[in-house]
């Protein structure tokens, strides 16, 4: 697997992209051409925890029936990883066919399902991601039949901030007016935006990252942590069937992301300025609770929250 050691640079999304792995978040990463969102997004299975025997199973059996799985390979026993190209059809991601087969949400089931260059992708192929990466189980439904398919896995998701790629960068190359900006990101609809729960710049990388002088933490180490907060989160919910924080129920976050007076007066704050729906609102907490995790902490603090808050970008789709 290719090794976060080879990210340059870049601590905010290297930190995003941990805590994404620790709590099973979705992610969106903008920034200018080369700046690494490829190459921390392939990097990303590499920090996951293993896959169970019972994820292995569902993973292989969906396999199967797609047709992709190759005789006397035995289980699946590593993270799926799948990155289909812009010009996918809605039907290719959801699945479909005059005899239902899985698409590549559910052959993402229980890995990552990585969409570069999103706004490229057609605006209705984007809107058929909202109810599996609401529900976890997509249904198909054809002449000869209707299939249901689980499709749990982590979205991240890439984009350039703009058409020509250059915007805000400190070159000042970019020739995009405001009018094409919004243009360009008018296909990221509001809804699927809110069901991101981490949205990081990728700003472009400093010199002196690039000559090496320091060696960044390799995927061993940064997997040390994310099991150790997954650790955390099985014995939270053992026996419910679920696995990290980014699939608790409403109930849940009600019971395991309590806030105290000073951490709520920020919720409140955050959620009056930015205008948060009860979704984002409920992502939010989900996030400071995976940071907690990570942080050891039995509850959520000030610092987990805001550093929570400050990764939803309601002004994405203002360009």
């Amino acid at each position: 697997m290719p090794d976060f050691a080879d990210v340059m640079g870049q601590s905010l999304a290297r930190r995003a992209m941990v805590i994404a792995a620790a709590g099973g978040h979705n992610v969106l990463l903008t920034g200018a051409p080369g700046t690494g969102k490829s190459m921390l997004a392939k990097r990303l299975p590499g920090i996951l925890p293993p896959l169970t025997y019972e994820e292995a199973l569902e993973t292989s059996a969906i396999y199967s029936v797609a047709g992709l799985l190759r005789g006397g390979t035995g289980l699946i026993k590593q993270r799926p990883f799948r990155s289909p190209h812009h010009s996918v059809s809605s039907t290719a991601i959801v699945g479909g066919g005059s005899v239902p087969r899985p698409g590549e949400v559910s052959l993402a089931h229980n890995g990552v399902l990585f969409l570069d260059e999103l706004p490229e992708f057609a605006r209705d192929t984007l809107e058929v991601l909202r109810q599996p990466l609401e529900d976890g189980r997509v249904t198909v439904s054809r002449v000869h039949g209707t299939a249901s398919y689980p499709c749990r896995f982590m979205l991240v998701a890439a984009m350039n901030p703009c058409k020509c790629g250059w915007r805000g960068h400190p070159s000042g190359k970019c020739t995009c007016s405001d009018k094409e900006v919004e243009k360009y990101v008018q296909k990221i609809s509001g809804p699927l935006l809110d069901r991101i729960d981490l949205h990081v710049n990728v700003p472009s990388v400093e010199y002196e990252a690039m000559r090496r002088k320091s060696k960044p933490e390799s995927s061993a180490q940064v997997k040390e942590r994310v099991d150790a907060a997954r650790a955390i989160q099985s014995r939270r919910f053992e026996g419910t069937g679920i696995p990290c924080n980014a699939q608790m129920t409403p109930p849940m976050v009600g019971r395991f992301c309590e806030l105290d007076s000073r951490c709520d007066a920020l919720m409140k704050s955050a959620f009056e300025r930015m205008g948060l729906t009860a979704r984002s609102h409920d992502r939010v907490l989900r996030v400071a609770r995976t940071i907690a995790d990570l942080d050891g902490a039995e509850h959520i603090g000030v610092e987990h929250l805001s550093e929570a808050i400050q990764y939803r970008n309601t002004d994405i789709l203002k360009g």
